[in-house]
């Protein structure tokens, strides 16, 4: 969901993974997907990008999970390693997802 390939309903066709992803289709997850969108443009980099590298910054997250079925999705991995994310650029996601 963190990468932004699903943004709807339609989207969750799109993909045999789709179908679990629903239930982050609320007012919550469109804040998180917005905010994302946000820091990734500010980054100049990817939503899944930024999701990653976000994630590495929460003190409660010791190992995110992460997949990959193409190249192009493994570079957005290794991207998320890389990115220094400012401190305003991770708060606007930590408030996009708190309730």
């Amino acid at each position: 969901f963190l990468s932004g390939k699903y943004r709807s309903e339609e989207d969750m066709k799109k993909s045999a993974r789709g179908g679990g992803i629903k239930k982050y289709l609320n007012p919550k997850g469109y804040r998180i997907l917005a905010a994302l969108d946000e820091v990734a443009k500010e980054q100049r980099s990817t939503p899944a990008s930024v999701a990653l590298a976000w994630l590495m910054t929460r003190p409660s997250i010791t190992a995110p999970i992460a997949s990959a079925t193409s190249i192009e999705q493994v570079h957005a991995l290794l991207e998320g390693t890389r990115i220094e994310l400012t401190r305003a650029n991770i708060e606007t996601l930590t408030r996009a997802s708190i309730d």
